[in-house]
């Protein structure tokens, strides 16, 4: 795997308050997005678990360029309020050591 050494690889996940399901996916989207065009992120995956928790995966180039990305002024606020509002509880970030990647892309469905 090519920058095995150096990318930012965490989880963050979530529990969401009832019904806020489809604003929190929104608003997570949004911010995802913007991470990417504006801040240098690699992108994130968004998963349910079977036990109700939300999960993201994100990648970054490094442990670096994640905390300068995120200490810089909001993307977008307003989402940002959106994805706090949603949450009843965050759970401790795991962070991850990239050994192997053998993941292909997904397609992108713009929800």
């Amino acid at each position: 795997m090519s920058n095995a050494g150096t990318a930012f690889c965490a989880i963050y996940r979530w529990r969401l308050h009832p019904g806020a399901e489809q604003t929190f996916i929104q608003a997570w989207s949004r911010v995802t997005r913007l991470l990417v065009t504006e801040r240098g992120s690699l992108g994130s995956r968004l998963h349910r678990g079977p036990d109700n928790v939300w999960y993201s995966y994100t990648q970054w180039p490094s442990a670096e360029a994640k905390a300068e990305g995120l200490a810089r002024p909001s993307v977008d606020p307003q989402a940002w309020q959106q994805l706090r509002e949603a949450i009843a509880e965050t759970l401790p970030e795991l962070i991850l050591e990239p050994v192997a990647d053998f993941l292909v892309p997904l397609e992108h469905d713009d929800r």
